[in-house]
């Protein structure tokens, strides 16, 4: 799940972890393309399959992870 925080950032979720962290970079964040490789604050990094970007936050989608860095 991808949520916005008070200041407008994105915010990851994985519930099978118990992980929640800041999402630092994500590739693609425009209307028409938004997901690809994200980046967390701990230097995990996981794979959402680009798409349009969702009208409302929080958003529940499947994210593959990249690394084992958490």
């Amino acid at each position: 799940m991808i949520r916005q925080d008070a200041r407008g950032g994105y915010v990851f979720y994985l519930p099978k972890r118990d992980l929640e962290d800041a999402i630092v970079s994500m590739e693609f964040d425009t209307p028409e393309k938004w997901g690809g490789e994200i980046k967390l604050n701990n230097g995990g990094s996981y794979y959402i399959e680009p798409q349009a970007k969702p009208a409302r936050l929080p958003f529940s989608l499947r994210a593959r992870r990249l690394d084992a860095a958490e």
